[in-house]
């Protein structure tokens, strides 16, 4: 029975084992190109979705958010408590975690992106076509405070990030050490931020205190951006 490759039949006899290994090899050949072609093409076809997901429309209006701070900070449990989730279990975030949170007929895509220092660099990174930054505060961590404005600084810089709003999570506001928002924010001098709208909030991740004020601050402000 002829083995067919494309259009061209190659005969199935005791003379045609050369042709057979050739067949193999050549289909094992195209299957490794094949694989090659659609990792390498997988941003492209992502993009291409995107377009045509935005051409067929939808009346859920969607969000890109970068969630940052140092490590510690508590992101990925304002993430977890943003999203409905048990917080009791947290583990370091070592490269990313990304969520989406339905709010007040909105889709937010949260990436929340590690706070280690030798990740920091990456941050950059996944800046590009962000609606908003939510940098996140250790209120309870004073001798930090210089390094994690330093950090929000740099970002506030960025290109892409350009008049980007800014929500400020003042974190851990359920311990007794932890400083009120007012004074982070005139250590952070945000009053300096004139080419954006920002704001800070007071929370605890834990406890889930706070985290909705900020989620309506975020539905409430950017919905027009999004128009």
């Amino acid at each position: 029975m002829p083995l067919y490759h494309g259009i061209v039949p190659v005969q199935m006899t005791k003379r045609s084992k050369w042709a057979n290994k050739s067949i193999v090899y050549l289909g094992e050949s195209i299957g490794f190109f094949n694989m090659l072609f659609i990792q390498t093409n997988l941003a492209s076809f992502q993009g291409l979705l995107s377009v045509l997901q935005k051409l067929k429309g939808s009346s859920e209006q969607e969000l890109r958010i970068v969630l940052l701070g140092l490590d510690n900070a508590g992101k990925t449990t304002l993430l977890k408590s943003l999203a409905s989730e048990d917080v009791s279990t947290i583990t370091p975030t070592q490269g990313f975690n990304i969520k989406s949170v339905a709010s007040h007929g909105m889709k937010l895509n949260v990436w929340d992106i590690g706070g280690q220092r030798k990740i920091r660099t990456f941050w950059k990174k996944y800046l590009e076509n962000t609606d908003l930054l939510i940098y996140v505060i250790d209120s309870a961590d004073k001798k930090r405070f210089e390094e994690t404005g330093l950090e929000l600084a740099e970002l506030i810089d960025e290109e892409n990030l350009k008049g980007v709003p800014v929500l400020i999570f003042a974190n851990k506001q359920d311990l007794a050490t932890a400083s009120p928002a007012s004074e982070i924010a005139e250590g952070l001098n945000l009053h300096t931020y004139r080419d954006r709208v920002w704001q800070i909030q007071a929370c605890s991740a834990v406890s889930g205190e706070g985290v909705q004020d900020g989620m309506n601050w975020i539905c409430n402000n950017l919905v027009n951006r999004k128009k």
